[in-house]
C-alpha cells in the first residue's frame, strides 16, 4: 500500500510541467469525445430537416461572396432557443438545417443583426440597396458599402468543381444539376448571387 500523502502526489503533477500538460490533454481529449461524439449518432444532427434543399450554383456562389467579404464576422447565423432571440428572429437554429453547409456559418458575434431567417424578409430591390450603400435603408448602420458586388461577374469557370467537391462530402447534387450549374451562373453579377443566398436563408423552416 502506498504511503505517498495526497498532497505530494499533486506536488508532483503541478510542479511537472510536460505531465501537467500531458494530463490537461487527456482531460480536454475526454471531455471533447465525451461531447462531440454522440451528436454523430443523434437524427436530429445528422439528417436534413424536410424541405431542406441544397443551394442551387447561383445560391452557392452568393455563399463564397458571403464568406470572402467576412459578411460572418458581423453577422450570425445562430438564433439561440431563447425567448428574446425568437422573439426578434424567428424559428431557433436546428442542426438538421446545417447538414449540407460547409463549413456551416453560425457564428456568435452580432455587429449586425442575425442573419439566419432573413430569407422573404425583404425583397431583392431591397438587399440591393442595402448593399450598394447601406445608410440609404438604415441611417445608423456601420456596415460598409460593397459597390463592386454590382460589376464583378459570378465565376462560371469554376462553380461546377465546386458542386462535385459538395458532392463527396453529402451534398445530394445531381449529375444535371453540375452539368448545368455553369450555364445557370454565366453572366450574373456577383450582388445577384449574393442576395439569392440571403434571400434562401432560413427558409426550409417555417
Amino acid at each position: 500500500m502506498s504511503t505517498e500523502h495526497p498532497a505530494q502526489g499533486h506536488e508532483k503533477i503541478e510542479t511537472n510541467n510536460f505531465l501537467m500538460i500531458v494530463l490537461i490533454l487527456l482531460v480536454v481529449a475526454v471531455g471533447g469525445i465525451v461531447e462531440i461524439v454522440p451528436l454523430f449518432f443523434q437524427r436530429s444532427t445528422t439528417e436534413p430537416v424536410p424541405g431542406l434543399k441544397p443551394y442551387t450554383a447561383l445560391q452557392l456562389a452568393g455563399r463564397d461572396i458571403y464568406t470572402r467579404e467576412g459578411c460572418y464576422n458581423c453577422h450570425s447565423q445562430m438564433i439561440r432557443a431563447l425567448q428574446a432571440e425568437t422573439l426578434r428572429y424567428g424559428h431557433y437554429s436546428m442542426a438538421g438545417e446545417f447538414v449540407w453547409d460547409h463549413p456551416f456559418q453560425w457564428g456568435s458575434k452580432r455587429t449586425g443583426p442575425d442573419l439566419h431567417r432573413v430569407g422573404g424578409k425583404y425583397s431583392d430591390e431591397w438587399h440591393r440597396l442595402h448593399l450598394n450603400n447601406p445608410r440609404d435603408l438604415v441611417p445608423e448602420s456601420n456596415m460598409p458599402a460593397y459597390p463592386w458586388l454590382f460589376t464583378n461577374k459570378v465565376d462560371d469557370e469554376s462553380i461546377a468543381a465546386h458542386m462535385t467537391g459538395l458532392r463527396r462530402v453529402g451534398v445530394p447534387y445531381s449529375d444535371a444539376e453540375i452539368g448545368q450549374a455553369a450555364a445557370d451562373v454565366r453572366g450574373k453579377t456577383e450582388v445577384d448571387a449574393l442576395v439569392a443566398y440571403l434571400q434562401v436563408l432560413g427558409t426550409s423552416v417555417k
